[in-house]
């Protein structure tokens, strides 16, 4: 855990991440999109229950803060792919341990 030296720059940084990935879709997300690029249905079909206007307005956040990128393939009709950037692959660990942590989670709560 981190100790109490510094802990204004410590909260900054925490608020800061939290504002970036708050609410319940963005990692989601970012998950779906760490193998290969994706399509805008593609990411919809792969995280259960997001409406297509929540997806695009998370999409447009996570552009924004440069954790993925959105590119525009010259087809007919045309097509917009998204693409987990490297900055966005260095939550990688994160995500494990959330992961990891939600299966101890589970047990615990199911034990109830």
């Amino acid at each position: 855990m981190i100790n109490g030296i510094d802990c204004p720059k410590n909260i900054r940084s925490i608020k800061d991440a939290l504002e970036t990935l708050q609410g319940k879709w963005k990692l989601l997300i970012l998950f779906a999109l760490s193998a290969e690029p994706k399509r805008f249905k593609q990411i919809s079909t792969e995280v259960k229950g997001i409406s297509d206007k929540v997806l695009s307005n998370e999409l447009k956040s996570l552009e924004t803060n440069t954790l993925i990128t959105r590119t525009a393939v010259d087809t007919y009709p045309p097509t917009v792919e998204y693409s987990i950037t490297p900055h966005g692959q260095s939550l990688q660990k994160v995500v494990e341990e959330l992961h990891l942590w939600g299966i101890e989670h589970r047990k615990v709560i199911m034990e109830k």
